[in-house]
């Protein structure tokens, strides 16, 4: 499964932080602000694209308009100047951390190369826990869709979520953690 996952070393602050693209330039802002030597984590899957005369296999966005940033919000003139950048996700006036297991949960389905796709954020349903295989301890949400149960994975800050095929004998039920409050996106220092 791809990714786009650069790592260099950050002067300051640590924590993860969302940034609000514009749509269609996620892959272009991780490439500008990798370049700059930020710390960007851009979850890519793989989509068959039909049309008449051809079929593509895309590398896509999981999360469309949406880059992830580790640290680095002392320059923030480098990254809100970055093309298609619109602003850092906020909450309050000031920018809003993105919970490392919620990060690393999206990194573990990468790596683990299960297949996955983007899917509709969800405020309801059963909260479980992942009890053995490659995938073991992750929490999320069971849906069942089309005669199979899928865990739905969610970065709550950014109301983003993605689905992952599991055996429902491979889940139990789960103490759903606290939600936290809604986020909206505004540049830094506004």
């Amino acid at each position: 499964m791809p990714t786009t996952d650069s790592t260099h070393e950050l002067s300051g602050g640590a924590g993860w932080y969302a940034l609000h693209t514009q749509h269609q330039h996620e892959k272009a802002v991780a490439h500008s602000l990798t370049s700059k030597g930020f710390e960007v984590f851009l979850p890519l899957y793989l989509s068959v694209r039909r049309w008449s005369d051809r079929t593509k296999e895309l590398s896509l966005p999981l999360f469309s308009s949406y880059v992830f940033l580790h640290g680095g919000l002392e320059r923030q003139l480098a990254i809100l100047t970055t093309p298609g950048v619109h602003g850092v996700v906020s909450f309050g006036g000031a920018p809003a951390v993105v919970p490392d297991a919620e990060i690393e949960a999206v990194r573990q389905v990468i790596t683990n190369g299960v297949q996955l796709s983007p899917h509709p954020f969800l405020k309801c349903g059963d909260w479980v826990r992942i009890k053995q295989g490659p995938l073991e301890g992750l929490e999320g949400i069971l849906e069942r869709t089309k005669g199979q149960f899928r865990l739905v994975l969610s970065v709550n800050l950014i109301q983003k979520s993605v689905s992952v095929e599991v055996d429902a004998w491979a889940v139990e039920r789960a103490t759903r953690p606290d939600p936290g409050q809604p986020y909206h996106s505004m540049p830094l220092g506004v």
